[in-house]
C-alpha cells in the first residue's frame, strides 16, 4: 500500500464545482483506497491506495467525479515523499503559515517562466522554485499578491496551490495513516 495525497484544483469556491467531501471519500473508497481523510473543503485528499501508476489514479478520480458531479477536476497527486521533499526544500520560514504558498505544478515550467514571474513580484514577495513546485512568500497576503493572481498563466503550467498551514496539516494526516 502506498500513500497518496490528492490535491483538487477548482472545487467547491464560489459555488461551483461543489463536490462534497463525503461524496469525494466515497469515490475513493469505490477505487479501492483505503483510510480516506479530507482536509477543508477546497479538496484535499489523503488516502492509501495498492499499486496503480500515478497519472492513472489521478484520471480516474477526475473521471468518477466527472460521472458523479458534471465537472472533471484537475486532480495533482503526490506520494507521502513528495510532500516530505516539497517541505524539505521550502526556503522560507513559516512562522505566519498564510504567508507561505506551494504552487504544486503539473510540470516544471520553463526557464522564462522565473523571469516574467520577477516582474509581477511585489517589494516583499520572495519566490523560489525547486523542480515542480514554487515557493511564494506573500506577507502581505497572497489575496493582495499580482504574481500569485497570475502564476498559472505566467508559468504556463497547470497549478494549484496551498499554504504552510495546509501543507503542514496534510504531511499529518499522511503520517497518521502510513
Amino acid at each position: 500500500m502506498k500513500t497518496y495525497l490528492a490535491l483538487f484544483r477548482g472545487i467547491n469556491i464560489g459555488g461551483h464545482h461543489a463536490l462534497p467531501m463525503k461524496g469525494l471519500v466515497e469515490i475513493l473508497s469505490g477505487l479501492g483506497c483505503e483510510n480516506v481523510k479530507t482536509y477543508i473543503q477546497s479538496g484535499n485528499v489523503v488516502f492509501r491506495i495498492k499499486g496503480g501508476a500515478r497519472p492513472e489514479i489521478a484520471a480516474t478520480i477526475s473521471q468518477r467525479v466527472l460521472e458523479g458531479y458534471g465537472f472533471a477536476p484537475q486532480v495533482f497527486l503526490l506520494d507521502a515523499a513528495d510532500l516530505q521533499e516539497a517541505v524539505a526544500h521550502n526556503p522560507f520560514a513559516t512562522g505566519d503559515g498564510k504567508a507561505v504558498h506551494f504552487f504544486f505544478m503539473e510540470s516544471a515550467p520553463g526557464p522564462a517562466a522565473l523571469e516574467r514571474l520577477a516582474v509581477l513580484k511585489s517589494k516583499s514577495e520572495e519566490f523560489k522554485l525547486h523542480k515542480k513546485i514554487l515557493y511564494l512568500y506573500a506577507p502581505e497576503g497572497v489575496g493582495r499578491s499580482k504574481l500569485a493572481a497570475n502564476a498559472e498563466q505566467i508559468l504556463r503550467v497547470p497549478v494549484t496551490a496551498r499554504n504552510w498551514n495546509t501543507v503542514r496539516k496534510l504531511m499529518a494526516l499522511a503520517e497518521d495513516i502510513d
